[in-house]
């Protein structure tokens, strides 16, 4: 298939070579995910690697030797859901809504149904970790519980804690955590201690991916597949495929790769028109997603 594997857990030099040489010989094109993560949030582009600059700058400067360019294609995936929302989701919520001991919710509208899962998980996580259900809104709840995982982890293993965006947290605490204990240099103590860190970390990870405004933003049927889709499988660990799903993806118009960065810019240039040509092409797919009607509501 072409495929080539790549260590996440450090500098991988053969991949990243590996991916130099492909776009410099221009033997076939590479296909590069750049999010790091894999999100059940179809609509929101997160956090890009700076790997993607660096692979493309560096092939690049090697065709340019010969005259040669390289450029970048940016490519948005967008799943649709054709089938009957409701009757897919109410034996997942019914599920979710029994191992918290309550009664199937059915008397609720779907989407204060699915808030009302979502808050509950998100007040036994608080309890878990702080002791009790924390205040203030969505978004300053997520981030403290976010903090409270990472930031003691980072202070052991980095030196100092981090704040921001999650996935580049994620991964610098995963290159420190993970070499000893793929090379067996570790106790099985330390060992255990190490996966429930991990643990945590992925749990962090997760997190980051319930966006307060998501659903409420752009109730579109897919929207509200995803976040139930990510509920069940964060709770559950089974990820229930569904079916009535086609996928479209768009890809853009061709950006041409400079062998050098603009250094008085803070953001990388290449970097910067990624991200704004794929959110662009993503938000104009989301609007062709139907917006989520109940059964009862007039068409």
């Amino acid at each position: 298939m072409g495929a080539f594997s790549v260590n996440r857990e450090g500098i991988d030099r053969k991949a990243i070579n590996t991916a130099i040489s492909m776009l410099a010989d221009a033997d076939r094109p590479l296909v590069v995910f750049p999010e790091g993560a894999v999100s059940r949030t179809n609509d929101r582009l997160h956090a890009m690697m700076e790997g993607v600059s660096f692979i493309a700058r560096a092939a690049a400067k090697k065709r340019q030797k010969h005259n040669g360019k390289v450029v970048v294609h940016p490519v948005a995936i967008k799943y649709f859901f054709g089938g009957d929302l409701e009757a897919t989701l109410d034996p997942i919520l019914s599920t979710i809504e029994h191992r918290f001991s309550w009664r199937p919710q059915r008397h609720m509208p779907l989407i204060s149904r699915i808030h009302k899962v979502s808050r509950a998980l998100l007040c036994l996580k608080e309890i878990e970790f702080f002791g009790d259900p924390q205040e203030g809104d969505w978004p300053q709840r997520l981030e403290g519980l976010i903090d409270r995982l990472l930031q003691p982890l980072e202070e052991e293993w980095l030196g100092e804690a981090k704040t921001g965006v999650v996935v580049p947290r994620v991964k610098a605490l995963r290159i420190k955590l993970l070499p000893d204990m793929v090379l067996g240099k570790v106790t099985p103590e330390e060992r255990a201690r190490r996966w429930e860190q991990l643990a945590d970390i992925y749990l962090s990870q997760q997190i980051s991916c319930y966006m307060p405004d998501y659903i409420p933003s752009l109730p579109t049927v897919d929207r509200l597949l995803e976040t139930v889709e990510r509920i069940e499988e964060d709770l559950t660990d089974v990820a229930t495929v569904h079916g009535s799903l086609h996928v479209v993806l768009q890809v853009g118009e061709a950006i041409e790769v400079s062998p050098k960065r603009t250094r008085e810019k803070s953001q990388d240039p290449l970097m910067a028109r990624l991200e704004t040509d794929l959110q662009g092409m993503l938000d104009s797919l989301a609007q062709e997603s139907p917006l989520y009607q109940p059964r009862d509501a007039a068409p």
